[in-house]
């Protein structure tokens, strides 16, 4: 059995008390590895796209431009679009930085990381990208990529943490979504329009570096 695994198995096991501490050790453990970035982004996107294909490419040339305009890049640590990103940065001589969760299904972090920080719980790896990162970049992705944008977008919209530019990166992909934010939720009462202020959606890594270097001083 491997050692995330009985980790897992471990950790449901304990007692609530006991867990606590683990939780705490966590946090502490995140706030002394990324303490000393200096402004940084993170790139959030699929872990299915492969290094042949197009979007690999698009979000490795992203991160690469991000880090010669001055920013690191934070990403979760693994393969597809997470890769690329790491990959960027990481051949531009910046700060390459994996945020990588230990799950069942043995996702494995990549190898162009300058910093790697491993979590076995989602909310710390959350509370990390939200305290580290100024700037979010979503490139097309799943699941997990909607998970860390909804949980910028609520804490900005609640006023819990301030304002930092979410980009959607592909207006082909992310745009049904948009549609349906401001026709079905926004007609029903659910978000104001202010709230469809809070994110943008754009095309190229020319026009997701310039946005963030008019909104994010380095």
């Amino acid at each position: 059995m491997s050692a995330s695994r009985q980790y897992l198995i471990n950790d449901l096991s304990m007692s609530e008390s006991w867990r606590l501490f683990k939780i705490m050790a966590e946090i502490v453990d995140g706030f002394e590895q990324l303490g000393e970035l200096k402004p940084a982004v993170s790139i959030f996107g699929s872990a299915r796209i492969g290094p042949d294909e197009p979007l690999y490419a698009e979000t490795a040339k992203l991160a690469h431009m991000l880090c010669q305009a001055g920013y690191s890049v934070i990403t979760g640590g693994g393969p597809g679009l997470m890769e690329a990103a790491n990959k960027g940065a990481y051949e531009c001589g910046g700060e390459s930085v994996g945020l990588h969760i230990h799950l069942p299904l043995e996702q494995q972090p990549n190898k162009f990381l300058t910093i790697r920080s491993d979590y076995r719980y989602f909310f710390i790896r959350k509370l990390m990208f939200i305290k580290y990162a100024m700037a979010y970049i979503a490139m097309p992705g799943g699941f997990g990529t909607l998970d860390e944008l909804s949980e910028a977008l609520v804490l900005i919209q609640t006023r819990r943490i301030k304002p930092f530019p979410i980009i959607f990166m592909g207006k082909a992909f992310w745009g049904g979504l948009i549609d349906w934010f401001k026709g079905t939720v926004l007609d029903r009462g659910f978000v104001s329009a202010e709230d469809l202020e809070l994110f943008t959606v754009l095309d190229t890594p020319e026009e997701a570096v310039a946005y963030i270097r008019r909104h994010v001083i380095v």
